[in-house]
């Protein structure tokens, strides 16, 4: 079988949103509406480009080169162990999972727990049930599909869409001002906002996950498998930026001056419904943090049983779902602090290797362009991490912070430019030297 129909396309892109769509997904966009105010349609759509836009190009780098750790091989064998180890550590055990088990406690049980109750002692108990539940679910990666696709999702979009209609009928006043660097600079805030949603290492992630579920359909083409799973993250990627839209849109009239995306949105449901509310929201978010940590179990553990065969992929799922129960309960507020440095580190250069995969035919795959780039824009992005931590790199800090578009974000892209451009002199020099050393080979051995 090397054709899907209509019907499984649907179900398998619900499986990937549902994968994508969870914790930061519900939080940042309407916490972006409130910041961005009237500047909402520049802030709206780089946040779009960044967090749609990336995730399903990553989505088609993977498929076209035939998984993360394939595509990573061309800058260096090391280097591919490395990166790809740290993007699935991060994504899952380390961030990812621990932060939707978190959120799902802090919007769907924290609000209805009576004064006086221990809330560490609540969080482990939820966080426990949250994540054996999650365990469960991840033991079958081929009914993901079934569960996912077929149930969950298409119930989260209609509570989702339940809430924006209530809103259209609501008299909500006109955005008010910009804030922070959305007064000045509201595109590139925005798309670098996207960031925090993960989804473009996500994406790296889920081609294993997609990849799987295309072959229990029985899809044997290798081609087949690649341009189902771009058709499928197109459709993934369309229904994320009509949610993020109505998400931010809502976050732009609320006028609340809340500390975090959570607040806002719990603000606006509580507007709209009341009491009722709190109820509804709590379901969104349990249902949406609940699919991304099963995706995110299941593609981890996927990929640590191809590293290491000799552990069996039950005993994967139990180990990074125990790891990430203990890094939840460290609480929401502190995963989001450390979040934010790691992501600055590894967002630059996955973006950099997604786009080297899809230029790949026309630098054609020269491994000096992908190694140059990746160390170059490597090297900024670390050094910018350490920074927002609070480091002191003295002189070498100060210089990287006069590179062209730093202010903005996108610092690593002047270097990006110029070690692709240097990788590429450098292997046209090294194939020149090649040809002049085989003649020269040839005129002795006459």
């Amino acid at each position: 079988m090397n054709a899907l129909s209509r019907k499984d396309t649907l179900f398998i892109s619900l499986m990937l949103f549902s994968l994508f769509f969870g914790a930061g997904n519900l939080i940042f966009p309407p916490f972006l509406g409130q910041s961005a105010g009237s500047e909402l349609w520049p802030a709206v759509t780089g946040f779009i480009l960044s967090a749609v836009g990336l995730p399903i190009l990553g989505v088609i780098a993977v498929a076209k080169s035939n998984g993360l750790q394939s595509l990573a091989n061309r800058v260096h064998p090391v280097f591919a162990v490395v990166f790809t180890v740290m993007i699935y550590l991060a994504i899952g055990p380390f961030l990812g999972i621990p932060r939707a088990g978190s959120l799902a406690f802090e919007m769907g049980v924290q609000p209805f727990l009576p004064e006086g109750v221990n809330v560490k002692a609540a969080l482990f108990g939820y966080t426990f049930c949250y994540f054996a539940l999650a365990y469960w679910l991840a033991l079958k990666p081929s009914k993901l599909v079934d569960r996912f696709g077929k149930v969950l999702t298409p119930v989260l979009l209609v509570l989702i869409s339940l809430i924006f209609i209530r809103a259209l009928s609501y008299p909500f006043e006109p955005a008010g001002q910009p804030a922070g660097n959305y007064v000045t600079k509201a595109f590139a805030t925005g798309f670098t906002d996207g960031y925090a949603t993960m989804d473009t290492i996500a994406a790296l992630n889920f081609g294993i996950v997609i990849a799987m579920a295309l072959k229990q359909k029985g899809m044997t083409s290798t081609k087949s498998i690649m341009s189902s799973s771009i058709r499928a993250g197109v459709i993934a990627g369309t229904l994320l930026a009509i949610i993020y839209l109505m998400l931010a849109y809502l976050g732009s009239v609320s006028h609340a001056n809340a500390a975090n995306g959570a607040i806002t949105l719990t603000n606006i449901v509580f507007t709209l419904f009341g009491p009722f509310g709190a109820v509804l929201l709590g379901v969104v978010f349990t249902l949406a943090c609940l699919t991304t940590s099963v995706g995110l179990l299941t593609s981890c553990s996927q990929y640590f049983e191809q590293l290491v065969p000799k552990v069996s992929y039950k005993v994967w799922v139990s180990t990074i779902a125990v790891f990430s129960l203990l890094v939840a309960n460290l609480g929401l507020t502190m995963i989001l602090k450390i979040s934010v440095p790691v992501l600055t580190a590894i967002y630059p250069v996955a973006i950099m290797l997604i786009v080297l995969s899809l230029t790949n035919s026309l630098i054609k795959g020269k491994q000096g362009v992908y190694a140059l780039s990746i160390l170059f824009v490597g090297i900024v992005s670390v050094t910018d991490a350490c920074l927002q931590s609070g480091l002191n790199l003295g002189a070498w800090g100060e210089l990287v912070k006069t590179l062209p578009l730093y202010n903005t974000g996108f610092g690593w892209l002047v270097p990006a430019i110029a070690g692709a451009m240097g990788g590429y002199l450098l292997s046209l020099y090294n194939l020149k030297g090649k040809v002049v050393h085989s003649k020269q080979v040839k005129s002795y051995s006459k």
